[in-house]
């Protein structure tokens, strides 16, 4: 039995430096390494794949050397990491990338487009629609940097430039985390910390309304600064960005604290504000001008037209398209967003979990048992499933051991809902032979190095976190005392950092939040909540979303390997301000404005 140690340099300052040494390295090496290209150019940051081992190799010196952790069971928990970020993540994306190149290769995409750029002709407010308000509608259904793949996509297919789509999307993908993947998130922080589920996530809906409001304001500013605008040219379209943000956080408040809509609240909210901006684009309001893209602008004047940024009249543009060619070239998405639905019911996991239940098998893989049904696989992880224990002040005392399994649910995998939805897309635009093996042979292109990266990072973030070296980082902010509920979202930004997801950053400190909680005195549903909605401003900014936003965004290899570094460098700041921002909500509801906390149910 490895029993996690939280000092094991016997000074606790030494002790959490060690233990920050891998993220330091990965850090350094995605963003600050000084290198000289071919031709002597100097760059910062080198090829992702190659940070990454790099950051997995301190890893594991530090997880080994420092703190004594058995190699067998280092070398398990990265493997299980890697493993489930396969089924977990990288078969979302995958199977993502695969629905938008078939409508890329039998031309639906441009049908697409041209319906988004009708609904606004302004650059502005498409940055809003589509990274904000239909990110918010991925992110529910299927979640996991599908979001950012998709709504890049799309963007780049619009004519944005490949490193603002990665940025745009990045920073939209952060308020409707909280709720991914059918509330996937919410789901796990109530099963690990004891607390209220729906009580949970009528508190984060009480959080992250106020940063829905802000996202699209946030949005339109840093796009127009990207293209060298005014900040008069941000602010010009607030109504619009007031619609799509208020509109959102309106149903988000409300959906978060129901019983019937809580799993499902990005999902309303998302739709809600697709729906409400729409209609109050195409009704009530339009900017005064036209903000376009700055190379757009730049043709533009050079074919002699007197302003780049000319009054908008919509009569102008003449729409190519019917209503069902429209219609039709929409239903990829529409399928995607309903198998990703139905894939997140839980009655219908259960039933595919049990599809092929009398089909039972039981060997032994590396000496462990492998066994369970044909429908769901269990392979207990060798040297590391129940040989992991977490100690006081972590988890409590004589606390049952860490389980590592590799459970195979390869049908009701959220990547099985999106890869069904790929094929029956196909089915339904009815693509040729050729079309099929294009798309496929493109996807596979396109992801080959991002795959590589998020196998490598998840594996990291499974070592930390069976290691221990994540509870002495997380531990270091449980001495805030009356600030604690600041540092709780750091705390969960942390989780998300380190492992790439909400969910797993809850899975990772929900129990340590609710402690401190108790022996601080304060809320437990706050400070547990408060985990999950700071962890969504750390989404934007690990490595896994961000390969998966360059595999979306970037078409060429290259491109793609060493666009982590500039995107991160980009967003860092943001990250760390919008983590502040939870921060400060939390404290203001803890001692200011404690009423707004929810109450859970008698008995809960």
């Amino acid at each position: 039995m490895y029993q996690q140690t939280y000092d094991p340099l016997g000074n606790v300052f030494l002790s959490t430096v060690v233990a920050a040494i891998p993220i330091l390295v990965l850090l350094y090496f995605i963003a600050l390494h000084r290198h000289r290209d071919a031709q002597g150019n100097v760059h910062l940051g080198i090829s992702a794949p190659y940070a990454a081992f790099y950051g997995v190799i301190a890893a594991f010196l530090v997880s080994c050397i420092a703190f004594r952790m058995p190699l067998a069971s280092a070398a398990s928990a990265f493997a299980l990491g890697s493993l489930s970020g396969f089924l977990g993540i990288i078969w979302i994306v995958l199977a993502a990338m695969f629905l938008y190149t078939m409508t890329v290769v039998t031309g639906k995409f441009e049908i697409v487009k041209e319906s988004i750029i009708h609904i606004s002709f302004d650059r502005r407010l498409q940055c809003v629609l589509i990274a904000f308000s239909f990110g918010a509608i991925i992110e529910g259904t299927s979640g996991f940097g599908t979001p950012v793949a998709i709504a890049g996509a799309v963007m780049v297919g619009l004519g944005f430039k490949p490193f603002q789509s990665a940025v745009l999307n990045l920073l939209a993908n952060t308020a409707p985390v909280a709720w991914g993947a059918i509330g996937t998130p919410i789901v796990t922080l109530a099963a690990v910390s004891g607390l209220d589920q729906v009580t949970l996530s009528a508190m984060a809906g009480r959080q992250l309304p106020f940063v829905s409001i802000l996202v699209p304001f946030w949005l339109v500013a840093t796009f127009v600064k990207m293209e060298g605008g005014t900040w008069k040219e941000a602010f010009e379209v607030w109504p619009a960005a007031l619609c799509a943000g208020a509109s959102f956080a309106v149903m988000q408040w409300f959906a978060s604290g129901t019983n019937e809509f809580h799993l499902m609240t990005d999902v309303v909210s998302g739709v809600f504000s697709v729906t409400c901006t729409a209609l109050f684009l195409r009704f009530l309001w339009h900017p005064k001008t036209r903000f376009l893209l700055r190379a757009e602008r730049e043709a533009l004047a050079a074919a002699g037209e007197a302003s780049a940024n000319a009054t908008v009249d919509s009569t102008e543009w003449k729409y190519p398209y019917t209503t069902r060619e429209t219609v039709y070239a929409w239903l990829p998405w529409v399928i995607l967003i309903l198998c990703c639905a139905i894939w997140g019911i839980p009655e219908f996991k259960k039933y595919l979990n049990n599809l092929f239940s009398s089909v039972t098998f039981s060997t032994t893989l590396l000496g462990s048992p492998f066994s369970g049904t044909l429908s769901l696989p269990v392979w207990d992880m060798p040297a590391l499933h129940n040989l992991v224990q977490r100690m006081p002040p972590v988890a409590l005392v004589n606390a049952k051991p860490e389980v590592a399994r590799f459970t195979i649910n390869w049908l009701s995998a959220a990547g099985t809902g999106v890869f069904v939805a790929a094929i029956l897309s196909g089915l339904v635009l009815r693509l040729s032979a050729a079309q099929w093996k294009a798309a496929f042979g493109q996807t596979l292109q396109r992801m080959k190095i991002p795959v590589l990266v998020i196998a490598q990072v998840l594996g990291l973030g499974f070592l930390t976190r069976y290691a221990g070296t994540d509870a002495v980082l997380g531990l270091a902010f449980t001495g805030a005392g009356y600030l604690y509920p600041f540092f709780a979202a750091y705390l969960g930004w942390l989780g998300v950092f380190l492992t790439g997801s909400d969910t797993a950053s809850n899975a990772l400190f929900g129990s340590l939040q609710r402690i401190t909680a108790q022996q601080l005195n304060l809320n437990p549903i706050l400070i547990v909540a408060t985990n999950s909605t700071g962890g969504v401003m750390g989404k934007m900014i690990d490595a896994q979303s961000i390969m998966v936003a360059c595999a979306a965004c970037y078409d060429e290899p290259t491109e793609r390997s060493h666009a982590l570094g500039p995107i991160f460098r980009t967003i860092f700041w943001h990250s760390i301000a919008g983590a502040a921002l939870i921060g400060l909500i939390a404290l203001l509801q803890a001692y200011v404005f404690p009423g707004i906390i929810p109450i859970p149910p008698v008995g809960k």
